[in-house]
């Protein structure tokens, strides 16, 4: 027979409880997180570039050599646009 939760089960308030605790911790912290996000993409909205790590160049995969290539997903500017910043730009136009 499965165990089940019922009304009179003493550990209804004190989850009750806790869920009520961790909400009222949870939901500022999160909301001074999505405000100092907001603020740093309105302050630098370019970060690195995470596949060449802000240098413009990558190593060729399938080279033998260790030759170097542009990075095509910054166009080699070692820069890229943060995600915060992209919806940012989305929802104003």
């Amino acid at each position: 027979m499965a165990a089940t939760a019922t009304l009179t089960d003493p550990s209804l308030p004190a989850l009750a409880a806790l869920t009520g605790y961790a909400l009222a911790v949870l939901l500022p912290a999160a909301v001074v997180w999505l405000l100092g996000y907001a603020i740093a993409c309105a302050l630098a909205p370019f970060g690195k570039c995470r596949r060449c790590q802000g240098e413009g160049k990558h190593a060729a995969r399938l080279s033998l050599t260790a030759r170097r290539t542009w990075c095509r997903r910054c166009d080699a500017t070692g820069l890229r646009l943060r995600v915060g910043r992209r919806i940012w730009n989305h929802l104003r136009h």
